[in-house]
């Protein structure tokens, strides 16, 4: 399960035909982190980079392969609107005044962030690899424990 950085649009397109452009697909799991922290004397620890990375599941109905997860590191933007129906039919992944989008609609365009109910986000980075062995109900970012 190595990862496989997205250099250019060339890398886009490869990744868009391998995943069906995210066609009858939806988004499984979320996880965001940052560089900050507060260590063991409460004192702040702050990047002074873009320290917001987030780690995407992706799962579809279809083989070769089923699952991905995607890697963007230095985000800048994200925008996610939870709602009932969570299929994706066609996604947007594109480079854009060096910067990575991708958003859940394939209609989306950088300039609409401010309209509309879509899912997206843009970051500095992508990476992504193939993790079809985690297709399911089962969460893989973390238990959530009842009670």
């Amino acid at each position: 399960m190595d990862w496989i950085k997205v250099k250019d649009s060339k890398d886009i397109e490869n990744l868009l035909s391998k995943f069906g452009g995210f066609h009858d697909s939806c988004l499984k799991e979320l996880y965001m982190w940052t560089e900050s922290y507060v260590d063991k004397s409460l004192s702040m620890g702050i990047s002074p980079e873009l320290g917001t990375n987030v780690r995407i599941l992706f799962q579809r109905q279809y083989r070769d392969p089923s699952a991905i997860e995607l890697l963007f590191e230095g985000v800048t933007q994200f925008h996610i609107v939870p709602r009932p129906d969570s299929i994706i039919y066609g996604a947007k992944l594109i480079l854009h005044e060096g910067f990575f989008y991708w958003a859940d609609e394939y209609g989306w365009e950088p300039e609409d962030y401010i309209l509309g109910t879509d899912n997206w986000l843009s970051a500095e980075s992508l990476k992504w690899r193939e993790v079809s062995s985690w297709m399911g109900k089962q969460n893989r970012y973390g238990v959530i424990k009842e009670g």
